[in-house]
């Protein structure tokens, strides 16, 4: 497929198929790329889209940066991002995995999306640090006391605790479909199903796959459910 690299404010990104109005922005999920698009790219452009996706801080060529991949930085990059991709088409669709989706709810609140794909989506930040501090045995009070533990995960500071407290999504206005795993360990099904209850959206559960849906047979799973919404 035919794909062009361009820097949008310095972030390397990718822009995948033919000239045309309307394109899918892809934010991928932790410990993946902008080269991670290519799936979604392919099923587009048979319906007449081009796709742009780009890497986050300290993914893809951004490893080895001095920039923490955090709700800060996230927000900033996609606030340059989204003003690129709406000057230059007229009717953008986002498709967001994991932490790319947080990040894209908080960042593109008001931003006016013809569609929104929303897979394996982390909606509660809070939700999520919780669950590692109960990993970790990590309590309020030391994280709060020694700001920043290292985790085998990732660095649980206390200013993102902090922030995904005080920033829970009160709006997500556009038409949103989303692909969950039954066997999900970042996000409740609780969670998920009260957000898609409150935002209207559709739900799509896929009850034997896990979060990052590269288990056996998910691959058709995703595919079928691109198939359907895209």
């Amino acid at each position: 497929m035919q794909k062009t690299r361009l820097e949008i404010d310095r972030i390397p990104a990718l822009v995948w198929g033919g000239k045309s109005d309307k394109v899918y922005l892809c934010v991928h999920g932790k410990m993946s790329c902008k080269e991670s698009a290519g799936g979604i790219a392919a099923i587009a452009a048979q319906r007449g889209y081009q796709t742009i996706s780009f890497d986050l801080p300290g993914h893809g060529e951004r490893i080895g940066e001095d920039m923490r991949c955090d709700v800060w930085n996230g927000v900033r990059d996609l606030t340059a991002i989204g003003n690129y991709v709406f000057s230059n088409w007229k009717e953008v669709s986002l498709y967001a995995c994991s932490l790319g989706a947080y990040f894209s709810l908080n960042a593109w609140q008001d931003r006016s999306f013809r569609k929104c794909l929303f897979q394996s989506p982390i909606l509660d930040m809070e939700h999520l640090i919780r669950q590692m501090m109960g990993w970790f045995d990590i309590s309020e009070e030391r994280l709060e006391r020694e700001r920043e533990i290292d985790t085998p995960i990732d660095l649980m500071t206390w200013d993102y605790f902090q922030y995904a407290k005080e920033h829970p999504v009160r709006r997500w206005d556009p038409e949103t479909h989303i692909l969950f795993a039954g066997r999900d360990h970042l996000q409740s099904p609780e969670i998920v199903k009260a957000f898609a209850g409150r935002f209207a959206c559709t739900l799509t559960v896929s009850e034997n796959s896990e979060h990052p849906f590269m288990g056996d047979g998910d691959g058709p799973i995703v595919e079928r459910w691109l198939l359907e919404h895209l």
